[in-house]
Parts: structure tokens; sequence; C-alpha cells
């Protein structure tokens, strides 16, 4: 006799909004166009108790885990449905809010982080923002090697890790976002739970992806100097329950625009 599977749709976006309370109206347009049932986001900006949750709430996002702090870094995952075990690791060792980690119902894992900038020299005896950048890593590395639930692991990673990723690998190749450092501690994260980018299983390489445009260009979309710095991976053993992904580059000439797209995968579980 044949057994009904019943198959759970989830639209997952993450998106890094670059303060969420100063682009709420993009944030409503970004909800209501295209309706992802889980809104991962960075850099909100904002502490907890001011974050802007009527606006989500009225919207059906009920359901709100925020790590935030006064003016910088700050992430949230806004969901319609139930979310638990929220933690939040310090991966900066330093206590700045750049980790919301949730788990759903059905199981799934949900990893939501801010990577740091680094600063502008590749160089950590000069600049310890890139170190700080490099030691990050390294205990997202620790971190991931030890996984053993099936993850989503979504955000700002402020890595373009391949030469298709940015708009120019000769003339980024020294620059903080795409130095072969960061690039091989990008990778070595990957490995470490074979984790499967999203992004490239729908558009391989070396397909034009980018999720970040500078806002220094005149014309970002003319000029077109975009990188990948934003990223959603998942576990091997889910990784065919991703069945489609898309960046929204339109909303990156919406008004008071933050400089990232949002990225969206929708899931059947």
């Amino acid at each position: 006799m044949a057994t009904n599977v019943k198959t759970q749709t989830l639209k997952i976006a993450s998106w890094n909004i670059n303060s969420v309370r100063a682009r709420l109206e993009i944030v409503e347009r970004f909800l209501n166009e295209q309706k992802p049932d889980i809104l991962c986001l960075q850099e909100t900006k904002v502490i907890n108790g001011s974050f802007p949750e009527g606006l989500f709430r009225r919207l059906g996002y009920n359901h709100q885990v925020l790590n935030g702090q006064p003016m910088h870094h700050g992430v949230a995952i806004i969901s319609k449905v139930p979310m638990r075990d929220d933690d939040r690791l310090d991966w900066q060792a330093n206590g700045e809010a750049r980790h919301v980690g949730v788990r759903l119902d059905n199981g799934l894992r949900i990893e939501n982080v801010y990577i740091p900038a680094g600063g502008e020299e590749p160089d950590r005896t000069i600049n310890p923002k890139f170190g700080q950048k490099l030691d990050f890593f390294e205990r997202m590395i620790d971190w991931s090697t030890r996984l053993d639930v099936p993850t989503l692991l979504v955000g700002d990673f402020n890595v373009a890790p391949l030469e298709c990723d940015v708009w120019s690998h000769k003339q980024l190749i020294n620059v903080v976002s795409h130095t072969a450092v960061e690039c091989e501690l990008m990778d070595r994260l990957q490995q470490s739970h074979g984790w499967v980018d999203i992004g490239r299983k729908f558009y391989p390489a070396p397909e034009r992806l980018f999720t970040w445009w500078s806002y220094r260009a005149q014309d970002w979309a003319k000029s077109d100097r975009g990188r990948r710095l934003d990223h959603m991976w998942v576990s091997p053993s889910i990784a065919d329950k991703a069945v489609s992904h898309q960046v929204i580059e339109g909303a990156r000439s919406w008004a008071r625009p933050s400089d990232h797209a949002p990225l969206i995968t929708e899931f059947a579980f």
C-alpha cells in the first residue's frame, strides 16, 4: 500500500541589511514580494530592546531570535515557523554580536553569521582587524568539524573565495575579502563539514554571481564591480533538499539600499 509522504517547503532568506531600522521600508517590500518563511539578517545595528519587531509581526513573522548590540554588528532570525534552542557563539572572542543559531521543528539547524570585514590591510601584524578575522575563521572551523546535525549556515562571510566571485581577480587578489589566506581559510571551513555551497550548486563557476556592490560606485549596475561576499551553505546530507536559489539583485537599487543584496533558497523537506 502506498504511503503518503508530506513535503514541507521552506523559503529561507539571508540579507546583510546594514541597519534594519534605517531600511525598514525595503525590508517590508522584500518580505511582501518574496514571502520567505525565514529571514536571517546581519548587521542589524540595534539592541534587542529596540529591534522593530512590530513590522515583522504584522507580516506574520511572530518568531524572532535576536542578538543585537548598539550601533554595530548584530544578527537576527525572523520566522513564520517556530524556532528553538537558540545559541549565540562568540567566534570573535570579544562579545560582539556576530552569530545566532536556532533549531526548527524538522530538526534543521540554522546558523546565521556575520564574519568581520577585516579592515583594509591584509597583514595582521599591522592590522589587528585582519588577525581577528582569521582567528574568527579558525574558531568556526573547530566548531564545524564537530557538527553532527543537518545544518544551514548563512550570512555575510566577507570573503569572495573563487576567482569568478569578484569582478576582477587580478585587481583584487591583494585586497581584503579576496586574499589567498582568506580564501584558503574559507576552503578549510567548507571542507571541515563537507559544506555544499548552494550558490554554486545552482550557478556553477564561472557563472557570474555577485551579492555586494560598493556604495562608492556612481552607477553600481553599470560598473558591476561586484563581489560574492554572502553565502548559504548546507550539510551534504540535505543538499538535495535545496530546490532553488536566487540573489535579488534588484534590491540594490531600491530606496536607501543596503550594499548587499538578499539571497533566497527554497527547500523541500
